[in-house]
């Protein structure tokens, strides 16, 4: 297919996704400018908990946050791994990066990256 997704699930409190959406535009920029061909941000809408599994249990979301999810999408797998490398030794990464900093909390952070096998 030619296209590779990094797709990042995150709990955000509801009193900071001002914060939020303002660290994810700088990270927007940066992941552009160092290759990246698309950045998504995008907030919980429609997501209900369900019994087994649901984007609010895989986060343990609390009553007072939200589920954000993210995808950044590269040409392959080797682009992403070249263009990360370039993003985590950009030096405005640093404040981004500072868990005293961060609007949620990365501990329940997971995310990871996906082959494409349709693009319709």
């Amino acid at each position: 297919m030619g296209r590779y997704v990094e797709s990042i699930v995150v709990p955000v409190p509801k009193g900071k996704l001002d914060i939020y959406q303002g660290l994810a535009e700088t990270s927007g920029k940066i992941w552009r400018e160092h290759g990246a061909l698309e950045y998504f941000e995008c907030l919980a809408d429609d997501v209900k908990p369900g019994e087994v599994t649901s984007f609010p249990k895989s986060v343990q979301l609390k009553a007072d946050e939200t589920v954000a999810i993210a995808y950044i999408v590269y040409e392959s797998r080797e682009q992403r791994d070249r263009i990360n490398d370039k993003v985590m030794k950009d030096p405005r990464m640093k404040d981004l990066m500072d868990p005293k900093k961060m609007p949620f909390d990365g501990k329940r952070m997971f995310y990871g990256g996906f082959n494409v096998i349709v693009n319709a």
